[in-house]
């Protein structure tokens, strides 16, 4: 029985993060991103990201293969409460599960942090990623068609969202992953 371990990235994972990365980028139209970014700017992007939000991999014997993180949807202050969420996997890690526990995990952190709504663009058609949101609890709000060229053709894209906090009253502002008790953050990710 394989066993997987979730922890909070560092900027030091940034290497073997991008290798993950780096196939989607250079073999699918899963990224809309065109070129593989350099190890100093990958670097720069997880560090930037875990300054305010979770960053989580998925490690099994020491390897890191997978991981998801959050990150702001938009910049303006009155979207404070709503999170962006990404996940990828390296091919041999898909199809266990692993994505609906990342999912869950990076939700149940952005809860502490007081996100009330989180969002997943999908590059469509994208069977497995649908049917892991749908499960979830995601609801399609939206597809933009013809959204990014790459691969050679024009691809849709469709947006997820999922209300994981009320959203009622007046709430509290948004708290940085650095704010959270690192022993909240240990018992999510070891459940």
């Amino acid at each position: 029985m394989k066993t997987y371990m979730f922890r909070m990235a560092t900027a030091q994972d940034a290497a073997a993060i991008l290798s993950i990365y780096a196939p989607y980028i250079r073999q699918t139209p899963i990224t809309f991103e065109y070129e593989v970014p350099t190890l100093e700017e990958f670097t720069e992007r997880v560090r930037c990201i875990l300054r305010n939000y979770p960053y989580i991999v998925c490690e099994q014997a020491g390897e890191i293969i997978g991981y998801g993180y959050a990150s702001a949807y938009h910049e303006r202050a009155a979207y404070q409460w709503d999170a962006d969420l990404s996940i990828y996997f390296a091919p041999e890690a898909t199809g266990h599960g692993l994505g609906r526990q990342m999912l869950c995990k990076l939700v149940e952190i952005l809860r502490l942090q007081g996100v009330r709504n989180v969002y997943s663009c999908v590059t469509f058609p994208n069977p497995p990623s649908e049917q892991m949101h749908e499960a979830l609890g995601f609801r399609t709000v939206g597809r933009f068609h013809q959204a990014g060229f790459k691969c050679g053709s024009w691809h849709d894209v469709t947006w997820f969202e999922k209300q994981i906090a009320p959203c009622d009253g007046h709430p509290e502002p948004f708290r940085s992953i650095q704010s959270i008790p690192t022993v909240q953050i240990m018992e999510i990710l070891t459940r």
